[in-house]
């Protein structure tokens, strides 16, 4: 049995603009009353994210002081996984044909996402993506769970689902952070790395992932044609 187990946000759901709402929203929140500030615009702000500049230097290119810049941070972490922001996710180009093709092929697909439960339920609420995920190959954060890092929880998900899902002959991981890459790595999974999310290609290749390609739509082709992968280039 083949199986691919993807990451939810950046492989299937575009965050950008999510992201970039909250920005705004904080930096409006946190500016002193007549304080010259600069919104950044979306494309050079989500170059920022992608490049895992820190939110207070964000804040600080913004027009922010330093005091500000970590009230900024703060805001912006109570805020970004809140409703009603969530409604401002997107499906990525191309990503529904591409679970619709894996589906159809056999594959034995599962999501892994540092979603709470409620949250990914709202997104396939909203987007008709039940379909694809039954309960038993959804793994996600609880909604009383205290997260600390990404790349600290997201393993755990990882070493559940391999003890829980059925033996497969073949298993891959797609996703778009360090974290994707670290949780496959430790657990012998092989890895593709996609740049439709919010990481770019130079923060990828730090953690050489297997391949590296540019969406769900690409990772699913290889995955499917392929039973191994060159070194990322």
């Amino acid at each position: 049995m083949l199986r691919l187990i993807t990451d939810f946000d950046g492989p299937i759901i575009d965050v950008s603009e999510r992201y970039y709402r909250v920005y705004q929203f904080c930096l409006e929140k946190i500016q002193r009353p007549g304080q010259t500030v600069r919104s950044l615009p979306k494309a050079e702000f989500w170059d920022l994210k992608r490049s895992r500049v820190p939110e207070p230097r964000i804040a600080m290119i913004s027009g922010l002081d330093e005091t500000q810049s970590k009230q900024f941070a703060q805001l912006r972490r109570q805020t970004v996984h809140s409703q009603p922001y969530f409604s401002y996710d997107e499906l990525a180009p191309g990503a529904v044909d591409a679970l619709e093709k894996v589906q159809q092929a056999g594959v034995d697909l599962a999501v892994m996402t540092m979603r709470r439960v409620r949250e990914l339920n709202y997104a396939f609420e909203r987007h008709n993506l039940g379909r694809f995920f039954p309960k038993n190959r959804c793994y996600c954060l609880s909604n009383d769970y205290v997260k600390t890092r990404d790349v600290d929880d997201k393993p755990l998900l990882m070493e559940r689902a391999l003890a829980e899902l059925p033996p497969a002959q073949n298993t891959w991981m797609v996703g778009d952070t360090e974290a994707d890459i670290i949780t496959a790595k430790n657990h012998g999974v092989e890895v593709i790395a996609v740049l439709c999310g919010i990481r770019n290609r130079t923060q990828l290749e730090l953690y050489k992932p297997d391949l590296i390609v540019e969406d769900l739509s690409a990772a699913v082709d290889l995955v499917l044609q392929h039973s191994s992968f060159p070194p990322a280039r």
